[in-house]
């Protein structure tokens, strides 16, 4: 019987539908007749894949010294382990309940995580995927401490109340044995002791366990008598407890900041009392080092307590220290590893035992300074990243530790993807790191610091008072790579773009090349057309407006007016270096170009920003308008404003009105964690200004504005920003849901200016340099720069080049404004152009040179890239461009200028991050809404193909970071120091578990070492305990049912019997069948693999006796 396919049925009534809208030319023909699209819903499917960074808000830790792998769990309910560099896996516990514990099962391959909702999982680390497998949930008592000894199943659980109870980690079933914690402490204490803080066990005599509670005091419990040996008392609370290798001392830490040393046997008074850091130092400073295992695999003494480094980081939470499992089975005073978990900047570092740290392979460096934006580049060019590691291997700090890297365990998966792919992160410090992301892979490349071009005050009283933004000046807020080229252009918050250049050459600089642009824009309050797509706006009168490009501002850096008396002129926000530049190999700085200050206004930030290697030309904009800079003439070709980008003609003509006097805040990205709007609060874009409010809630929302612009000049520029963005959610949420108690917005497609519309002015939203046709009707291509704004325009430029060579470098660049090509709801997000077989049309660029190479090597490698796509002839269109809005996409033919499809992408929502990528062989759009929503769709026919509701809880992180890439890969920053990546693509989810790597690897436990002939005649030895006769159902009895009940987990074999259902689950009922007899029959096999051992054992024993006593007589016996 055929299989039937919903998905085809569904791909059918979308297509029908999607070209019942496209309207085409007459003559021109149709294009699902000329282009064969081969996409089909089949081969998209969306999953996450792996996440990258240091775990965000860590909680607890925990070390498996024989298999390698370090755990961190989190305030969330994450939990991150890691191997060897390159392995690495995230867990989610579906409560998102705190992880205040985690205990390996050593070389087990299994892990106990203690979570705040007082429950504990245990999980299969055995899988590529970590499941788990059992879960026991307390009902009375909350828990405060796990303690598992070495190689055994019972778990030691310690509650609020003081009281201790023991688990079964194979069952998950509690032991009848209990101890009270008014059996514990001394019968004549009056007060409650306080919940257990510490449970360990004696590494000489596993039958004595020590117990701290939180009021400071100690309790030696003797597993085996049912009763307190010893009590040890303390005025000051307990942090942690640790046990020296011997088991006759032990020393526990307190809040006031001392260490307590103290005799086993001599409970009255503490043997050492030392403060290191003085009363006064936080609780979180001093942590005791962790005892080990067993008896017989110990720890250096425990007495060398391991204090916090002055790292980077500024607060330390917590130290664990532990000791690497000895492999060689010889006691040493080396391997301990420290781990130092920072609270305000996480990180994790590792040191061996002189304190040096080792280098870190994991990328747990991404937050080193916030990151404020994001690109991911897919199939990149083979030779740039080994061009990038050649750089960056040079940037390796010296005084880290020699010795291997001791997190090493776990294996790596099939690499099933061929292709490079690099990421690439700007910081709020100026700084751009560049990661290597093949593989499901993390490794930085190279580090750029832009803020070495400019000058930094020493104090605060040499602090320009030209600074559009409070902190972080240099803040990275968008950029745009070459990946062919190797060219590099970088916008920052301070209104400022540098451009550079890859070389493999150190060079020294003694001047910076500075461009100083001055741009600006009056305009006249009027109404602004309504940006509804294909309706025809009404034609407002044309203005005159004096064009910036008459007064060519100054190429070199000009003396602007900063007195007191009058306001700031032809001020940059901040100054270039001026001494010699010492540039090492990497990008070194070509050109440096500044907005500067115009009548007392600040420049505008920079919105958009683009780069074209083949064409030498970099293209910025912002709501004043945009700017062409030719980077190898050093000049600026062109300033225009908005209004002169549109013809006299155009119908979408804006009118000039007067600018704004008040301080543009920050667009850098926001590490804060306000992002509390639901889904319904993100029904409209910040960018779109067609919501009109009702005169009760008008002056509500300036003063809800011109608060939040109040506080950007106090806070940080990233703080502002969020503000900003976060109110225009809310205004937006209240149109859309006017049932709401406080809402008396409606929604209106009215063209009436509120204060919104005018505090979100027009700007350039996006570029796209590409070789089409300028004009509507021409019939050869030349190079053109399209324009996309935050209105929904979409403006052609063409641009005039010279030719190569040294004419180039002469002759000026003609460009000129070609009026609007079409119009869209929604601001402009991505643009590209495809060919009439629908191939996309990737812009021109120049092959990578040295430019400080010889002359004959550059003439080698400096080739323009030939790609010109061939004229069109009458009556025929030969390319397709397609435009993507934050409301629709559409596709237009070229040079007819038709639009041949639309369709339309939400209503109730806005698209946040657009592109056009390449997937299984050809093209697609792919979209990512507010609401979470993440779409594709076909090219060029617009059918869509995929529409998940993957995250409906957007916060602002995640819109701003959200980047799609080639070949199905996306990823998004999912907190302020992790990465998140994701896949659109069938292929790659089949692949999946080929891919990912291998946790646990069969490892030998290593015998413990010889101890001495005269420690075992004398008694010195370990001591060891039946917990099976004490804890077991037999000696101890039953537990109370109503203490906790257990939760089969969908990784055991119970948890699967109830997910199975149906059809689906006979079948898989059938496989659980077929596993267990396979399991049984393989315990079976070694059953009697284990008899034969034995019985031939047996014989040679019996054979051997025989021997011994063949020739004897009975009387010899």
């Amino acid at each position: 019987m055929k299989k039937f396919n919903i998905r085809k049925v569904l791909d059918g009534l979308t297509a029908v539908s999607s070209s019942s809208t496209a309207t085409a030319q007459p003559g021109t023909p149709r294009e699902n007749d000329v282009v064969q699209e081969t996409l089909q819903s089949e081969h998209f499917q969306l999953c996450k894949t792996v996440r990258h960074g240091f775990p965000y808000q860590p909680s607890s830790m925990a070390f498996d010294p024989v298999q390698k792998i370090l755990a961190i769990g989190t305030q969330t309910g994450a939990l991150r382990l890691f191997g060897r560099a390159g392995v690495e896996c995230y867990c989610q516990h579906e409560s998102g309940a705190a992880v205040i514990q985690l205990q390996f099962l050593i070389n087990e391959g299994a892990l106990v995580s203690a979570l705040a909702d007082d429950s504990i999982h245990l999980w299969n680390l055995r899988q590529k995927i970590p499941a788990i497998l059992h879960s026991l949930k307390f009902n009375r008592e909350r828990i405060t401490y796990c303690h598992l000894p070495f190689q055994s199943k019972w778990l030691y659980i310690g509650t609020e109340r003081g009281n201790i109870h023991i688990v079964n980690v194979e069952s998950f079933t509690l032991s009848g044995y209990v101890i009270m914690w008014n059996k514990a402490i001394e019968l004549s204490t009056k007060t409650h002791p306080g919940p257990v803080v510490h449970i360990s066990d004696n590494p000489m005599d596993e039958g004595k366990l020590l117990i701290g509670f939180e009021c400071g005091v100690v309790v030696l419990w003797d597993l085996k008598s049912k009763k307190a040996d010893y009590r040890y008392n303390y005025d000051e609370a307990i942090h942690s407890v640790a046990w020296h290798h011997e088991g006759k001392q032990f020393v526990c830490s307190h809040s006031d900041g001392t260490l307590t040393t103290w005799n086993v046997r001599a409970p009255a008074k503490a043997a050492q009392i030392i403060t290191p850091h003085g009363r006064s130092c936080c609780r979180h400073t001093v942590v005791c080092a962790c005892m080990c295992l067993k008896a017989h695999i110990v720890a250096p003494p425990v007495l060398e307590v391991r204090l916090a480094h002055e790292w980077q980081q500024r607060v330390v939470k917590y130290v664990l220290t532990m000791q690497a499992y000895p492999e060689s089975g010889v006691q040493n005073n080396k391997g301990w590893v420290s781990v130092t978990v920072v609270s305000l900047h996480p990180s994790c570092v590792l040191t061996d035992s002189g304190l040096n740290p080792y280098p870190n392979p994991y990328p747990l460096t991404i937050h080193e300074s916030p990151v404020t934006c994001c690109e991911y580049f897919a199939d990149c060019p083979a030779d740039l990243i080994p061009a990038l590691y050649s750089v960056g291997s040079r940037q390796k700090r010296q005084g880290y530790s020699k010795k291997e890297w001791p997190v090493s365990g776990g294996n790596w998966g099939q690499n099933t993807q061929s292709y490079p792919e690099i990421i690439i992160t700007g910081h709020a410090d100026g700084s751009i790191k560049f990661w290597d992301a093949s593989a499901l892979m993390l490794q930085v490349l190279y580090k750029l610091k832009t803020a070495k071009v400019f000058e930094r005050a020493r104090g605060k009283e040499e602090k320009p008072n030209t600074d559009i933004v409070d902190e972080d000046p240099f803040a990275i807020q968008t950029l745009s790579w070459c990946p062919e080229s190797r060219m590099l252009c970088v916008a920052g918050v301070s209104a400022h773009v540098i451009v550079y250049r890859f070389s493999k050459q150190e060079i020294t600089t003694e001047v910076v090349q500075l461009l100083e642009v001055r741009m600006q824009c009056e305009f006249s309050d009027v109404d602004s057309p309504d940006p509804g797509g294909d309706q025809t706006p009404t034609l407002p009168t044309p203005g005159a407006s004096s064009s910036p490009q008459e007064s060519e501002p100054p190429t070199q850096p000009s003396t602007g007016s900063n007195s007191s008396d009058g306001p700031r002129d032809n001020i940059p926000c901040l100054q270039v270096r001026s001494s010699p530049l010492k540039q090492s190999p990497g990008y070194q700085v070509e050109l440096v170009i500044q907005l500067v200050w115009v009548s007392g206004e600040p420049p505008q930030q920079i919105t958009s920003l683009a780069i074209n290697s083949s064409y030498g030309l970099v293209v910025f904009g912002n709501s004043n308008g945009l700017a062409v800079v030719d980077y190898l003439q050093k000049t600026l070709l062109l300033n225009m404003s908005l209004s002169e980008l549109y013809s006299p003609s155009d119908p979408y003509q804006r009118q000039p009105r007067s600018p704004r006097k008040t301080r543009q805040p920050s667009g850098a990205l926001c590490d804060s964690n306000d992002g509390s709007n639901t889904s319904e609060d993100r029904c409209k874009s910040p960018t779109s200004g067609s919501t009109s409010p009702c005169n009760s809630d008008d002056e509500r929302k300036q003063k809800f504005i011109e608060k939040v612009k109040f506080k950007s000049r106090r806070f940080s520029k990233t703080v502002a920003n969020d503000f900003v963005i976060s109110s225009f959610f809310y205004l937006c949420a209240h149109s859309c849901h006017p049932d709401a108690k406080d809402n008396s917005f409606t929604r209106s497609r009215s063209s009436s200016v509120t204060s919104i519309d005018r505090e979100s002015r027009e700007a350039i939203s996006s570029f796209y340099f590409c070789e089409s046709f300028p004009r509507k009707g021409d019939s050869l291509v030349s190079p053109c720069l399209l324009v996309g704004t935050t209105q929904g325009s979409v403006m052609m430029v063409a641009l005039s080049l010279p030719p190569g060579g040294d004419q180039r470098l002469q002759q000026p660049v003609g460009i000129a404004s070609c009026g609007t090509m079409a119009q869209l709801k929604g601001g402009i997000l991505t643009m590209a152009l495809l060919d009439a077989a629908g191939t996309l049309l990737p812009p021109s660029y120049e092959p990578w040179y040295d430019p400080n190479a010889s002359d004959e090597e550059k003439e080698k490698s400096r080739r323009r890239r030939p790609a010109s796509p061939p004229s069109s002839q009458e009556g025929q269109d030969t390319q397709f461009a397609v435009l993507c809005s934050e409301k629709q996409a559409k596709v237009v033919a070229m040079p007819s200028q038709t639009r041949l499809y639309k369709h339309n992408i939400t209503e109730t929502s806005f698209v946040l991050r657009a592109d056009v990528v390449q997937m299984a062989g050809t093209n697609c759009i792919t979209c990512f809404c507010a609401n979470g929503h993440i779409m594709t769709l076909s090219l060029p026919s617009l059918r869509p193909l995929l529409d998940v509701n993957y995250l409906p809880l957007t916060d602002m992180r995640i819109a701003r970071t959200f980047c799609f890439s080639n070949l199905g890969q996306a990823l998004y920053l999912t907190s302020p120091t992790e990465i998140q990546r994701i896949t659109y693509s069938q292929e790659t989810c089949d692949n999946l578990q080929e891919m990912l790597s291998e946790l646990f690897t069969p490892v030998e436990t290593p015998e413990a070492p010889n101890r001495g002939f005269f420690k075992g005649l004398f008694g010195g030895g370990a001591q060891s305990l039946d917990r099976e006769d004490l804890f077991g159902e037999t000696a101890s009895g039953k537990a109370s049912r109503s203490l906790a009940h257990h939760i089969p987990g969908p990784g055991s074999m119970e948890g699967m019997k109830g997910a199975a259902s149906g059809v689906v689950g006979d079948l898989a009922r059938a496989r659980i069948a077929l596993d267990e007899r396979g399991q049984k029959l393989g315990e079976l096999e070694e059953r009697t693999a284990a008899m034969m051992a034995s019985a031939e054992s047996f014989s040679k024993h019996a054979h051997h006796m025989m021997l011994k006593y063949k020739d004897k007589k009975w009387y010899q016996l």
